[in-house]
């Protein structure tokens, strides 16, 4: 599994442009699949049917794309000026190394000089338009051989262990609920007929999780996720959200969704037959394809899984691969014994 995931990490897929990571889920995934599909806007669908079919459908969730950000303009002196594609702090951004363009040309995010900044800047984080990427040309022309406005840029981080627990990586936030997905494809058959859906654009509104619910019109969902791990020291517990460590996470409500409540008790039910270690989400923050989900057609009960990670959204996400492996055997339990009429 943590092997799957450093794969699935090291791969670039910025939101809209997810097709290294769709090709990869695709060839590993292909031999298990009862059907497999993509629609329109890129989303990998794949059909299995169930153990002990009902009539009723199972979709399961996770998102391939990643944050990144998107060539605006190249400047005289061989720069490039960006926007940032989904959300995150810029205050991460200053001295990231990113890949740019098709070519993965290397790249490093750069701010004025720190003796030319004004003191009352000091404290402020920096604006995104007073940031540039520097590929190191020397001019317009030098970089227009190797980038062009549209091209978008991923954080160069490749994916590695981080003292004795940790994983550090890009992407964690969704190629580890992807990781999930794979190997549950490819070890177990769930209890009912279930679409297993790798979406797209996640990160700039859940747009491939509104189509493909529209198209697929599930009757239950279970969207398996990444939720920020905020445990700085200066903040206190009610704030933190939830812990590396502490098992998998089971929101009951974010931004996005109010979480299915017969759906999310069966989920801790099945977490505590079963002995696995899990945790509320204490902070109502953020929001999933769920949000999406949920609203489709006439409506979906959708419940959450959810990876605690700290630094979501950066160049060094971190996890705990024993909160990986928790959150894979509540997932395969829960969709192997899972019945909709329950």
């Amino acid at each position: 599994m943590l092997s799957l995931v450093k794969t699935l990490c090291a791969l670039d897929g910025v939101s809209g442009w997810e097709d290294e990571v769709r090709d990869e889920i695709r060839r590993r995934v292909a031999p298990y699949a009862d059907e497999i599909r993509s629609d329109a806007l890129g989303n990998l669908m794949v059909f299995r049917r169930g153990a002990r079919p009902d009539g009723r459908t199972l979709m399961l969730c996770a998102h391939m794309d990643e944050v990144g950000l998107l060539v605006k303009r190249i400047t005289d002196e061989g720069y490039l000026r960006f926007g940032c594609v989904g959300g995150f702090d810029r205050r991460v951004l200053p001295g990231r190394r990113v890949s740019v363009g098709p070519g993965k040309h290397p790249g490093v995010i750069g701010l004025r000089a720190y003796h030319l900044r004004e003191r009352e800047d000091d404290d402020k984080p920096p604006k995104v338009e007073d940031l540039y990427i520097d590929i190191g040309a020397r001019d317009r022309a030098e970089a227009e051989a190797m980038a062009a406005p549209g091209d978008v840029c991923a954080f160069h981080s490749p994916p590695e262990d981080s003292g004795a627990e940790w994983i550090r990586a890009k992407a964690l936030d969704d190629r580890a609920g992807c990781a999930c997905l794979v190997r549950l494809l490819a070890e177990a058959r769930p209890a009912p007929d279930t679409w297993t859906v790798f979406t797209v654009q996640e990160e700039v509104g859940a747009r491939g999780a509104h189509a493909a619910g529209q198209t697929l019109a599930p009757d239950f969902a279970v969207v398996v996720e990444s939720t920020t791990a905020a445990e700085q020291p200066d903040l206190p517990p009610h704030k933190q959200v939830c812990h590396l460590g502490g098992g998998v996470v089971i929101p009951v409500m974010d931004r996005g969704t109010v979480y299915d409540a017969g759906l999310t008790r069966r989920l801790i039910a099945t977490a505590e037959a079963a002995g696995i270690p899990w945790q509320y989400k204490e902070f109502l923050a953020g929001g999933t394809d769920a949000g999406a989900l949920h609203l489709s057609r006439c409506g979906v009960p959708v419940a959450a899984l959810a990876l605690p990670v700290r630094y979501l959204h950066s160049a060094h996400s971190l996890a705990n691969p024993a909160d990986l492996t928790h959150l894979y055997a509540l997932l395969r339990a829960f969709v192997t014994q899972f019945s909709t009429r329950a």
